[in-house]
Protein backbone atom coordinates (compact mmCIF):
# COMPACT_ATOMS: atom_id res chain seq x y z
CA UNK A 1 0.00 0.00 0.00
CA UNK A 2 2.75 2.23 0.52
CA UNK A 3 4.25 1.47 -2.87
CA UNK A 4 1.32 2.48 -4.09
CA UNK A 5 0.60 5.79 -2.45
CA UNK A 6 4.32 6.68 -3.52
CA UNK A 7 3.30 5.88 -6.82
CA UNK A 8 0.29 8.13 -6.99
CA UNK A 9 2.18 10.99 -5.09
CA UNK A 10 5.19 10.62 -8.08
CA UNK A 11 2.62 10.52 -10.72
CA UNK A 12 0.86 13.89 -9.26
CA UNK A 13 4.46 15.39 -9.18
CA UNK A 14 6.08 14.59 -12.89
CA UNK A 15 5.39 12.61 -16.10
CA UNK A 16 5.29 8.86 -15.16
CA UNK A 17 5.35 6.68 -18.40
CA UNK A 18 6.38 3.23 -16.23
CA UNK A 19 6.89 -0.22 -18.47
CA UNK A 20 6.73 -3.49 -16.52
CA UNK A 21 5.63 -3.73 -12.95
CA UNK A 22 4.65 -0.39 -11.61
CA UNK A 23 4.67 -1.97 -8.02
CA UNK A 24 8.29 -3.12 -8.52
CA UNK A 25 8.57 0.88 -9.79
CA UNK A 26 7.16 2.57 -7.24
CA UNK A 27 9.42 -0.42 -4.40
CA UNK A 28 11.93 1.20 -6.35
CA UNK A 29 10.99 4.83 -6.08
CA UNK A 30 10.20 4.34 -2.30
CA UNK A 31 13.67 3.40 -1.66
CA UNK A 32 15.17 6.22 -3.89
CA UNK A 33 13.10 9.15 -1.42
CA UNK A 34 14.22 7.32 1.70
CA UNK A 35 10.60 5.79 2.92
CA UNK A 36 10.42 2.50 4.18
CA UNK A 37 8.90 -0.42 2.05
CA UNK A 38 7.06 -2.88 3.50
CA UNK A 39 8.44 -6.02 3.41
CA UNK A 40 6.49 -9.75 3.86
CA UNK A 41 7.80 -12.91 5.38
CA UNK A 42 6.21 -16.11 5.26
CA UNK A 43 6.38 -19.30 6.34
CA UNK A 44 4.77 -22.18 4.68
CA UNK A 45 5.32 -26.14 5.31
CA UNK A 46 4.99 -27.47 2.21
CA UNK A 47 4.66 -31.11 2.38
CA UNK A 48 6.44 -31.10 -0.45
CA UNK A 49 8.89 -34.39 0.67
CA UNK A 50 9.02 -38.38 -0.63
CA UNK A 51 10.18 -41.26 1.11
CA UNK A 52 12.38 -42.32 -1.52
CA UNK A 53 15.31 -40.74 -2.27
CA UNK A 54 15.29 -38.39 -5.52
CA UNK A 55 11.65 -38.90 -5.17
CA UNK A 56 10.92 -34.86 -4.94
CA UNK A 57 12.92 -34.56 -8.02
CA UNK A 58 10.92 -36.90 -9.71
CA UNK A 59 7.43 -35.87 -9.21
CA UNK A 60 8.60 -32.08 -9.96
CA UNK A 61 10.18 -33.31 -13.21
CA UNK A 62 6.71 -35.15 -14.38
CA UNK A 63 4.41 -32.02 -13.12
CA UNK A 64 3.07 -32.18 -9.16
CA UNK A 65 -0.31 -31.51 -8.80
CA UNK A 66 0.16 -30.29 -5.15
CA UNK A 67 3.13 -29.00 -6.12
CA UNK A 68 1.47 -26.40 -8.34
CA UNK A 69 -0.83 -25.40 -5.93
CA UNK A 70 1.77 -24.26 -3.18
CA UNK A 71 3.06 -22.42 -6.03
CA UNK A 72 -0.33 -20.67 -6.37
CA UNK A 73 -0.63 -19.87 -2.89
CA UNK A 74 2.15 -18.20 -3.40
CA UNK A 75 1.40 -16.38 -5.96
CA UNK A 76 -1.67 -15.20 -3.95
CA UNK A 77 0.77 -14.08 -0.73
CA UNK A 78 3.40 -13.19 -3.29
CA UNK A 79 5.69 -12.85 0.28
CA UNK A 80 8.87 -11.33 -0.52
CA UNK A 81 10.97 -13.74 1.99
CA UNK A 82 9.92 -17.24 2.64
CA UNK A 83 10.84 -20.38 4.71
CA UNK A 84 9.40 -23.32 3.08
CA UNK A 85 9.43 -26.34 5.49
CA UNK A 86 8.81 -30.35 3.94
CA UNK A 87 11.23 -29.21 1.13
CA UNK A 88 13.19 -32.21 0.33
CA UNK A 89 17.25 -30.85 0.42
CA UNK A 90 19.31 -32.93 -2.48
CA UNK A 91 23.29 -31.50 -3.12
CA UNK A 92 22.39 -30.59 -6.11
CA UNK A 93 19.54 -28.45 -5.43
CA UNK A 94 17.59 -29.68 -8.23
CA UNK A 95 14.44 -29.83 -6.39
CA UNK A 96 14.98 -26.04 -5.73
CA UNK A 97 15.49 -25.42 -9.61
CA UNK A 98 12.90 -27.24 -10.97
CA UNK A 99 10.00 -25.81 -8.15
CA UNK A 100 11.24 -22.23 -8.95
CA UNK A 101 11.54 -22.81 -12.53
CA UNK A 102 8.70 -24.80 -13.19
CA UNK A 103 6.04 -24.14 -10.99
CA UNK A 104 6.50 -20.73 -9.33
CA UNK A 105 7.46 -19.01 -12.29
CA UNK A 106 4.76 -20.24 -14.26
CA UNK A 107 1.44 -18.90 -13.44
CA UNK A 108 -0.72 -21.53 -11.51
CA UNK A 109 -4.13 -21.14 -11.22
CA UNK A 110 -4.60 -17.90 -12.45
CA UNK A 111 -1.62 -16.46 -10.23
CA UNK A 112 1.05 -14.43 -11.55
CA UNK A 113 4.54 -15.80 -11.97
CA UNK A 114 6.76 -14.94 -8.73
CA UNK A 115 10.29 -14.94 -9.11
CA UNK A 116 13.14 -14.96 -6.23
CA UNK A 117 16.35 -14.15 -7.19
CA UNK A 118 17.70 -15.19 -3.97
CA UNK A 119 17.86 -18.18 -2.24
CA UNK A 120 19.27 -20.30 0.79
CA UNK A 121 19.68 -24.09 1.31
CA UNK A 122 21.72 -26.50 3.18
CA UNK A 123 21.67 -30.34 3.97
CA UNK A 124 19.56 -31.40 7.71
CA UNK A 125 20.21 -33.57 10.18
CA UNK A 126 16.92 -35.37 9.08
CA UNK A 127 17.49 -39.03 7.73
CA UNK A 128 21.25 -38.73 7.92
CA UNK A 129 22.39 -42.03 10.12
CA UNK A 130 23.52 -41.43 13.24
CA UNK A 131 25.39 -44.91 14.10
CA UNK A 132 23.62 -45.42 17.11
CA UNK A 133 20.70 -46.89 19.02
CA UNK A 134 18.88 -43.65 19.60
CA UNK A 135 15.46 -45.25 19.93
CA UNK A 136 16.76 -48.12 22.58
CA UNK A 137 15.45 -51.38 20.22
CA UNK A 138 19.10 -52.82 20.97
CA UNK A 139 19.99 -52.08 16.77
CA UNK A 140 21.62 -48.99 15.49
CA UNK A 141 19.88 -48.21 11.71
CA UNK A 142 17.76 -50.91 10.05
CA UNK A 143 15.05 -50.42 7.81
CA UNK A 144 12.08 -48.18 7.53
CA UNK A 145 11.16 -46.67 10.36
CA UNK A 146 13.62 -48.20 12.35
CA UNK A 147 16.19 -46.30 10.29
CA UNK A 148 14.63 -43.02 10.42
CA UNK A 149 14.55 -43.52 14.60
CA UNK A 150 18.14 -43.91 14.55
CA UNK A 151 19.05 -41.17 11.95
CA UNK A 152 20.02 -37.78 13.97
CA UNK A 153 16.21 -36.43 13.01
CA UNK A 154 13.66 -38.57 11.90
CA UNK A 155 13.50 -39.27 8.17
CA UNK A 156 13.92 -42.20 5.41
CA UNK A 157 17.07 -40.46 3.53
CA UNK A 158 19.25 -37.50 4.36
CA UNK A 159 17.40 -34.23 3.27
CA UNK A 160 13.86 -35.68 3.87
CA UNK A 161 11.91 -33.02 5.56
CA UNK A 162 14.54 -30.63 4.19
CA UNK A 163 13.99 -26.16 4.36
CA UNK A 164 14.44 -23.75 2.03
CA UNK A 165 14.62 -19.80 2.22
CA UNK A 166 13.65 -17.82 -0.94
CA UNK A 167 13.96 -14.08 -0.92
CA UNK A 168 13.60 -10.91 -2.94
CA UNK A 169 16.04 -9.18 -1.23
CA UNK A 170 19.42 -10.28 -0.92
CA UNK A 171 21.13 -12.72 1.50
CA UNK A 172 24.08 -11.82 2.97
CA UNK A 173 25.76 -15.66 2.44
CA UNK A 174 28.85 -15.07 3.97
CA UNK A 175 27.48 -14.28 7.59
CA UNK A 176 24.86 -16.85 7.74
CA UNK A 177 25.27 -18.76 10.38
CA UNK A 178 23.52 -22.58 11.33
CA UNK A 179 23.55 -24.72 13.71
CA UNK A 180 23.16 -28.51 12.64
CA UNK A 181 25.70 -30.04 14.71
CA UNK A 182 24.59 -28.49 18.09
CA UNK A 183 25.00 -31.14 20.62
CA UNK A 184 22.11 -31.15 22.64
CA UNK A 185 23.91 -31.62 25.87
CA UNK A 186 26.36 -29.00 25.68
CA UNK A 187 22.83 -26.59 26.69
CA UNK A 188 22.86 -25.81 30.32
CA UNK A 189 19.97 -27.34 31.62
CA UNK A 190 19.01 -29.39 28.59
CA UNK A 191 15.88 -31.42 29.35
CA UNK A 192 17.70 -35.37 29.07
CA UNK A 193 14.63 -37.45 28.80
CA UNK A 194 14.58 -40.12 31.36
CA UNK A 195 12.23 -43.54 31.39
CA UNK A 196 10.00 -41.83 34.11
CA UNK A 197 9.30 -45.39 35.61
CA UNK A 198 12.89 -46.07 36.42
CA UNK A 199 14.24 -42.30 36.48
CA UNK A 200 17.07 -43.56 34.61
CA UNK A 201 18.24 -41.43 31.86
CA UNK A 202 16.97 -42.63 28.17
CA UNK A 203 19.96 -42.28 26.00
CA UNK A 204 23.29 -43.95 27.36
CA UNK A 205 25.94 -41.70 28.63
CA UNK A 206 27.98 -42.25 25.31
CA UNK A 207 24.96 -41.44 22.88
CA UNK A 208 23.90 -38.29 25.30
CA UNK A 209 27.19 -36.76 24.34
CA UNK A 210 26.49 -37.22 21.37
CA UNK A 211 23.56 -36.48 20.27
CA UNK A 212 22.19 -33.64 17.91
CA UNK A 213 19.83 -31.06 19.03
CA UNK A 214 18.42 -30.05 16.16
CA UNK A 215 16.30 -32.31 14.37
CA UNK A 216 16.50 -30.62 10.69
CA UNK A 217 18.90 -27.53 11.55
CA UNK A 218 18.64 -23.80 12.78
CA UNK A 219 19.36 -21.22 10.66
CA UNK A 220 20.57 -17.57 11.13
CA UNK A 221 19.74 -15.87 7.35
CA UNK A 222 20.71 -12.26 7.12
CA UNK A 223 18.70 -10.23 4.61
CA UNK A 224 19.45 -6.69 3.18
CA UNK A 225 15.98 -5.37 2.79
CA UNK A 226 15.24 -1.90 2.17
CA UNK A 227 14.89 -0.82 5.41
CA UNK A 228 17.96 -2.75 6.79
CA UNK A 229 19.57 -6.14 7.86
CA UNK A 230 17.16 -8.53 9.34
CA UNK A 231 18.12 -12.11 10.91
CA UNK A 232 15.51 -14.79 9.89
CA UNK A 233 15.88 -16.89 12.09
CA UNK A 234 14.32 -20.56 10.49
CA UNK A 235 13.55 -23.91 12.24
CA UNK A 236 11.53 -26.86 12.35
CA UNK A 237 11.83 -28.32 15.74
CA UNK A 238 10.31 -31.90 15.91
CA UNK A 239 7.11 -32.98 16.68
CA UNK A 240 6.50 -33.85 20.50
CA UNK A 241 4.89 -37.40 19.62
CA UNK A 242 6.38 -40.49 17.95
CA UNK A 243 7.61 -41.67 21.17
CA UNK A 244 7.07 -43.44 24.93
CA UNK A 245 6.69 -42.60 28.42
CA UNK A 246 10.21 -41.04 28.27
CA UNK A 247 9.05 -38.13 26.21
CA UNK A 248 12.05 -37.69 24.17
CA UNK A 249 10.57 -35.75 21.24
CA UNK A 250 8.65 -33.66 23.31
CA UNK A 251 12.00 -32.68 25.10
CA UNK A 252 13.75 -32.30 22.37
CA UNK A 253 11.09 -30.00 20.67
CA UNK A 254 11.02 -27.91 23.77
CA UNK A 255 14.96 -27.94 23.70
CA UNK A 256 14.68 -26.63 19.74
CA UNK A 257 12.51 -23.76 20.43
CA UNK A 258 14.53 -22.85 23.57
CA UNK A 259 17.63 -23.01 21.23
CA UNK A 260 16.12 -19.59 19.55
CA UNK A 261 15.32 -18.26 22.78
CA UNK A 262 18.20 -18.42 24.24
CA UNK A 263 19.78 -16.85 20.88
CA UNK A 264 18.17 -13.87 20.77
CA UNK A 265 19.09 -13.25 24.54
CA UNK A 266 22.32 -11.82 23.91
CA UNK A 267 25.69 -12.35 22.36
CA UNK A 268 27.02 -13.73 25.46
CA UNK A 269 26.42 -17.21 25.42
CA UNK A 270 29.69 -19.53 24.92
CA UNK A 271 28.04 -22.64 24.84
CA UNK A 272 26.26 -21.68 21.61
CA UNK A 273 28.85 -22.36 19.02
CA UNK A 274 27.67 -22.62 15.36
CA UNK A 275 28.85 -25.12 12.63
CA UNK A 276 31.45 -22.85 11.49
CA UNK A 277 32.93 -23.31 15.54
CA UNK A 278 31.45 -19.11 16.22
CA UNK A 279 30.08 -19.11 19.79
CA UNK A 280 26.95 -16.52 21.15
CA UNK A 281 23.67 -15.61 20.25
CA UNK A 282 22.48 -12.90 18.05
CA UNK A 283 23.56 -8.60 19.27
CA UNK A 284 21.15 -6.77 20.83
CA UNK A 285 20.46 -4.39 18.03
CA UNK A 286 20.29 -6.92 15.74
CA UNK A 287 16.23 -6.96 14.23
CA UNK A 288 15.24 -10.50 13.36
CA UNK A 289 11.69 -12.61 12.68
CA UNK A 290 11.78 -16.22 13.85
CA UNK A 291 10.21 -18.46 11.06
CA UNK A 292 8.57 -21.70 10.89
CA UNK A 293 6.59 -25.02 11.77
CA UNK A 294 7.46 -25.41 15.45
CA UNK A 295 5.00 -28.57 16.51
CA UNK A 296 3.65 -26.22 19.14
CA UNK A 297 0.38 -25.02 20.10
CA UNK A 298 0.67 -22.35 22.65
CA UNK A 299 -2.63 -23.77 24.83
CA UNK A 300 -3.63 -27.07 23.09
CA UNK A 301 -2.04 -30.61 21.80
CA UNK A 302 0.44 -32.93 22.86
CA UNK A 303 3.80 -30.80 23.73
CA UNK A 304 5.38 -29.78 26.59
CA UNK A 305 3.59 -27.09 28.31
CA UNK A 306 5.06 -23.38 27.55
CA UNK A 307 7.11 -24.94 24.88
CA UNK A 308 6.22 -22.17 22.13
CA UNK A 309 5.29 -19.43 24.98
CA UNK A 310 9.26 -19.35 25.29
CA UNK A 311 9.13 -17.19 22.53
CA UNK A 312 6.18 -15.71 22.21
CA UNK A 313 6.25 -14.43 25.63
CA UNK A 314 10.19 -13.50 25.25
CA UNK A 315 10.79 -9.66 25.39
CA UNK A 316 12.25 -9.15 21.97
CA UNK A 317 9.88 -10.78 20.69
CA UNK A 318 6.01 -9.43 19.14
CA UNK A 319 4.14 -12.29 20.03
CA UNK A 320 1.19 -9.80 20.62
CA UNK A 321 0.08 -10.26 16.22
CA UNK A 322 -2.01 -13.16 16.11
CA UNK A 323 -2.39 -14.05 12.48
CA UNK A 324 -6.05 -15.29 11.99
CA UNK A 325 -8.28 -17.05 8.99
CA UNK A 326 -11.59 -18.13 8.83
CA UNK A 327 -11.28 -21.14 7.62
CA UNK A 328 -9.18 -22.41 10.57
CA UNK A 329 -12.35 -21.13 12.60
CA UNK A 330 -15.16 -23.43 10.49
CA UNK A 331 -12.58 -26.31 10.04
CA UNK A 332 -12.30 -26.48 13.89
CA UNK A 333 -15.97 -26.23 14.00
CA UNK A 334 -16.17 -29.28 11.90
CA UNK A 335 -14.04 -31.39 14.09
CA UNK A 336 -15.33 -30.63 17.18
CA UNK A 337 -12.29 -31.52 19.18
CA UNK A 338 -12.30 -29.36 22.45
CA UNK A 339 -9.71 -26.74 22.17
CA UNK A 340 -8.50 -23.70 24.64
CA UNK A 341 -6.85 -21.28 22.47
CA UNK A 342 -8.17 -19.14 19.43
CA UNK A 343 -9.28 -21.53 16.73
CA UNK A 344 -8.89 -18.82 14.29
CA UNK A 345 -5.48 -18.56 14.81
CA UNK A 346 -4.74 -22.11 13.99
CA UNK A 347 -2.59 -22.97 10.70
CA UNK A 348 -2.73 -26.80 10.45
CA UNK A 349 -5.54 -29.65 10.04
CA UNK A 350 -4.51 -32.70 11.20
CA UNK A 351 -7.41 -34.66 10.76
CA UNK A 352 -10.14 -36.30 13.32
CA UNK A 353 -7.90 -37.44 15.91
CA UNK A 354 -5.27 -34.41 16.08
CA UNK A 355 -8.11 -31.83 14.64
CA UNK A 356 -6.56 -27.93 14.09
CA UNK A 357 -3.56 -26.35 15.77
CA UNK A 358 -1.69 -23.34 15.73
CA UNK A 359 1.73 -24.37 14.85
CA UNK A 360 3.81 -22.39 12.51
CA UNK A 361 5.07 -18.88 13.11
CA UNK A 362 6.05 -15.63 11.86
CA UNK A 363 7.62 -13.77 14.99
CA UNK A 364 8.86 -10.23 14.48
CA UNK A 365 11.21 -8.54 17.14
CA UNK A 366 10.67 -5.41 18.71
CA UNK A 367 11.33 -2.65 16.39
CA UNK A 368 9.93 -3.95 13.48
CA UNK A 369 6.55 -2.50 12.94
CA UNK A 370 3.65 -4.57 12.00
CA UNK A 371 1.50 -3.65 9.41
CA UNK A 372 -0.86 -6.71 8.31
CA UNK A 373 -0.86 -10.57 8.88
CA UNK A 374 -2.75 -13.43 8.03
CA UNK A 375 -3.16 -17.37 7.40
CA UNK A 376 -3.78 -18.16 3.46
CA UNK A 377 -6.60 -20.37 4.67
CA UNK A 378 -9.92 -19.03 3.03
CA UNK A 379 -13.14 -20.74 4.37
CA UNK A 380 -14.71 -23.21 2.06
CA UNK A 381 -17.13 -21.05 -0.11
CA UNK A 382 -13.42 -19.16 -1.33
CA UNK A 383 -12.74 -19.62 -5.06
CA UNK A 384 -8.86 -20.23 -3.29
CA UNK A 385 -10.30 -22.65 -0.44
CA UNK A 386 -9.41 -25.80 -3.25
CA UNK A 387 -5.91 -24.30 -3.52
CA UNK A 388 -5.09 -24.56 0.38
CA UNK A 389 -5.54 -28.41 0.50
CA UNK A 390 -2.00 -28.81 -0.92
CA UNK A 391 -0.38 -29.59 2.65
CA UNK A 392 -1.83 -30.11 5.76
CA UNK A 393 -0.02 -26.58 6.87
CA UNK A 394 -1.08 -23.18 5.76
CA UNK A 395 0.74 -20.10 4.84
CA UNK A 396 1.01 -17.77 7.75
CA UNK A 397 2.36 -14.40 6.71
CA UNK A 398 3.75 -11.04 8.08
CA UNK A 399 4.04 -7.43 6.84
CA UNK A 400 6.42 -5.00 8.46
CA UNK A 401 9.10 -2.24 8.05
CA UNK A 402 11.67 -1.00 10.07
CA UNK A 403 9.96 1.98 12.95
CA UNK A 404 10.94 5.29 11.63
CA UNK A 405 11.73 6.76 15.44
Amino acid sequence: MLALAILALAAGCMRVNIQGNPEAWANSMAEQMGAVVPVRVATYNTSLYDNEEGGLIRRLESGDANARNIAAVMQRVRPDIVLLNEFDYDAAHRAADLFQRQYLEVAQAGGEPLRYPYRYLAPVNTGVPSGLDLDNNGTAGGNGRGRGNDAWGYGLHPGQYGMLVLSRYPIESEAIRTFQHLRWSTMPGALQPRDPRTGKAWYAPATWTKLRLSSKSHWDVPIRTPGGTVHLLAAHPTPPVFDGPENRNGARNFDEIRLWKEYVSGDSQPWLCDDAGRCGGLPAQAQFVIVGDYNADPDDGDGMPGAIRQLLDHPRVQGNHIPRSAGAVERAADGGLPRKGDTAAHTGDFGPKAGTLRLDYVLPSRGLRVLADGVFWPASGDPDAALAGASDHHLVWVDFNHALD
